[in-house]
């Protein structure tokens, strides 16, 4: 998607993402989050947490991958801000949906919710560069 294709107010397509065991623990290995709520279902129940759940890396890495889906390879993130809400646990489907809410030059600024059964899980922003020109 070039620039030019992108104005205010344009709506992303729902992406739905399931919340599986193995999606929480890969993402946690993955990013290097050792934390004992993410991967023992056992330990998160004795600190307060009903099981397992997703770390703020994971959910980053699925939002960026949400806008470049939908903005093409040659779309550049220059700048996530993202803020967790309700957790997402195993069992539950987290559904991103967003919105374009500023373009300047090359560059839009995106609205991203990610909603699961309880709630919303991320609100943020995500900043994102364009390529200009005529698709070749």
């Amino acid at each position: 998607m070039r620039a030019d294709e992108v104005t205010v107010g344009d709506a992303l397509p729902p992406l739905e993402i399931e919340v599986t065991r193995t999606l929480i623990v890969a993402g946690a290995i993955a990013s290097r989050d050792y934390q004992d709520v993410h991967h023992d279902a056992e330990l998160a129940r004795q600190k307060g947490s009903p099981d397992i759940f997703m770390n703020i890396l994971t959910t980053n890495g699925l939002v960026g991958r949400y806008i470049t889906d939908h903005f093409g390879p040659d779309a550049v993130l220059r700048k996530v801000a993202i803020r967790l809400g309700a957790p997402n646990y195993p069992g539950d489907t987290m559904v991103l949906t967003g919105s374009v809410e500023e373009v300047a030059g090359g560059t839009a600024t995106v609205r991203v919710v990610g909603a699961n059964g309880i709630g919303r899980h991320v609100t943020g922003t995500v900043t994102v560069t364009l390529p200009s020109g005529e698709a070749s």
